[in-house]
């Protein structure tokens, strides 16, 4: 029994390592990711052309790039529109903030619903600009993205720390042989224990 106790202590503090780290990475991704988006028009403002139209190039991928929706800085756009640099603005500072609004060890999502509804005031701002209701602008458009980005980390964040601490287990049993959740009662002492249907007055 002791050695079980041991392993499971080890566990906890392993399982709490792997969040840490987990969202540690995460975290420096984010904000790097964002730097670049800010870097792009930076470098190209100090003929740092190679380096300004790399960083464009591989924005390209996911953004359409349009300059007359993109935030500027030095003459340049950035290297998303208004509405990506939301999305990863919100991305990154709610990933900041996220060991002071929830455990780092959770490991599930909260309802889709919220995902969903986050998402409605974007739809919204892109669908009546579609129509030609409403003329969206670069603050509709990255504040509606910063707030998909921010709820979005609630889902991402606990996927990720979950595969962390399934990589520990497997690690861990592999490495000692115990098996990480074991049963310690016997079958006969489950067929000694009284029955409620063999004693009513120990019914719940």
């Amino acid at each position: 029994m002791e050695i079980y106790t041991r392993q499971i202590g080890k566990t906890a503090i392993r399982n709490q390592q792997s969040a840490i780290l987990s969202w540690l990475i995460l975290a420096a991704g984010a904000l790097l990711v964002f730097g670049l988006i800010v870097a792009a028009p930076v470098a190209f403002a100090n003929n740092h052309e190679f380096i300004a139209l790399t960083i464009y190039a591989s924005f390209s991928k996911v953004c359409h790039q349009l300059s007359e929706r993109s935030f500027y800085i030095a003459g340049h756009p950035f290297a998303v529109c208004s509405r990506c640099t939301g999305l990863y603005a919100g991305f990154a500072v709610a990933l900041l903030f996220y060991p002071l609004m929830t455990s780092l060890k959770r490991t599930y999502a909260p309802l889709r619903k919220w995902l969903f509804l986050a998402a409605v005031p974007m739809a919204i701002d892109v669908g009546l600009h579609a129509l030609g209701i409403w003329q969206n602008t670069h603050s509709s458009r990255f504040f509606t993205g910063a707030l998909l980005g921010a709820v979005s980390v609630f889902y991402v964040m606990p996927g990720v720390v979950d595969l962390a601490s399934r990589r520990w287990r497997s690690t861990s049993t592999t490495q000692s042989g115990i098996p990480l959740t074991t049963t310690c009662v016997s079958t006969a002492n489950i067929a000694a224990a009284p029955s409620d249907y063999s004693a009513p007055h120990r019914r719940i």
